[in-house]
């Protein structure tokens, strides 16, 4: 999931002396600063918290995500909080230029004012740190800013969040965070090639521009699959990273690593309602088409002596797992989606769930790019995905070789 990208900042008239702001409503403001994953964005590797300078690779060009310190010369520090709530719901400066959409405020149009207020109170409490942000580097035209206001017409709505009566208070509360401060839509939802989405197909699922990770449909059952879930598993799931049902990896590992390991008990419920709700009702999902027989048996066989040889220690013969630290394979929605990226990945690059307090000594998986060839990969892989029930579609060793190559660079 990306977190706020405030971008050049415009000169502004400098901000009168601030009134003392109660401590409830900076603790407040921090939370919500946690809750919207702030700190991903604005925090370079290595970099001062908050102080921007991030790179964020886009298919238009590079972006750099900006200070937000209160440094009244190089941030935010001259900003008033009629001016930060703006930014915040309208994606515009002070100045009123256009803030680019990589900071989603197409989501954060839906926070409350007074939760606005309490972040802007928290970041002025941070450290100032006097860092120039740095220019971005988009290719032409997307160097223009003016074409956001063509941008802005087509996928940009000006609003709030508006309560569902027929809902329990719960269920609103999660969709407040899971669709405004969550910005959960900005991976879950498919972006076309003008880098935007349609609020048709929201929460549907979609592969992440330049991170080759897929974001898994919210709304199936055969994708994220919360439908079938325990409101208890997605709880475990967003709070700590690993439940029965799986673990987290790639960029969702960082918002729960940064973000939803923070959240109090009843937020992390109340998106686990939401959530799950997404999904229930959803239409059957189609079997996948089968192999042709001859090129089943070998492949499968195949991919079977590679998954007893590397696999069966610690996922099971069967694919059973020791959940949580090994993941169940049978079974396991994120094996069977339409895009076998993330298991692919998983296969060469390996990986960790986040550590968290409630996970603190997270199990992992060892990386097999370097021992298994493109041809072992897409083996193993389909045989993960077609056999203990699972439903998934073959994959191949181009797939497998692009993948290498993408995660290479």
């Amino acid at each position: 999931m990306f977190a706020a990208l405030m971008l050049t900042l415009s000169p502004i008239a400098v901000y009168a002396q601030q009134k003392p702001v109660d401590p409830v409503v900076i603790a407040k403001g921090e939370y919500l600063a946690r809750a919207g994953d702030c700190i991903a964005c604005h925090t370079a590797r290595e970099g001062k918290t908050f102080a921007g300078g991030l790179a964020m690779k886009t298919p238009f060009g590079t972006l750099y995500t900006s200070n937000i310190t209160p440094d009244p010369q190089t941030s935010i520090g001259t900003w008033t909080s009629d001016q930060f709530y703006r930014m915040m719901h309208s994606g515009r400066f002070p100045d009123g230029g256009l803030v680019y959409p990589a900071m989603p405020f197409a989501s954060y149009t839906k926070v409350m004012r007074e939760d606005s207020d309490a972040i802007y109170a928290y970041l002025r409490t941070v450290p100032p740190v006097k860092q120039v942000n740095k220019p971005h580097d988009l290719t032409f035209p997307f160097n223009n800013r003016s074409l956001i206001l063509g941008w802005r017409t087509l996928f940009f709505k000006e609003g709030a969040f508006e309560p569902d009566p027929s809902k329990s208070a719960e269920w609103n509360r999660g969709a407040y965070l899971v669709e405004g401060l969550g910005h959960c839509g900005m991976c879950h939802t498919a972006i076309n090639a003008l880098g935007g989405s349609s609020q048709s197909q929201a929460f549907e699922g979609g592969l992440i521009p330049m991170q080759n990770w897929y974001a898994p449909s919210l709304t199936s059952n055969k994708e994220a699959g919360l439908g079938d879930w325990t409101i208890e598993e997605i709880v475990d799931y967003l709070r700590t990273g690993v439940s029965a049902k799986g673990a987290v990896y790639g960029p969702m590992a960082e918002v729960v690593y940064n973000s939803l390991q923070y959240l109090n008990d009843d937020d992390v419920r109340a998106m686990a309602v939401y959530l799950k709700g997404l999904a229930q009702g959803a239409s059957p999902e189609k079997a996948a088409a089968p192999l042709p027989s001859a090129e089943s048996s070998l492949l499968l066989s195949f991919g079977k002596q590679l998954y007893d040889r590397e696999c069966a220690s610690c996922h099971g013969v069967n694919g059973q797992g020791m959940p949580p630290d090994y993941p169940p394979l049978a079974g396991n929605q994120s094996i069977q989606m339409v895009s076998a990226v993330n298991a692919i990945r998983m296969v060469l690059n390996g990986g960790y769930p986040p550590g968290t307090a409630g996970n603190p000594m997270p199990f992992g998986m060892p990386p097999f790019a370097h021992k298994l060839s493109d041809d072992e990969v897409a083996a193993v892989v389909t045989y993960i995905r077609a056999s203990w029930g699972n439903r998934g579609e073959p994959v191949s060793a181009r797939q497998a070789n692009e993948l290498r190559a993408a995660t290479l660079n």
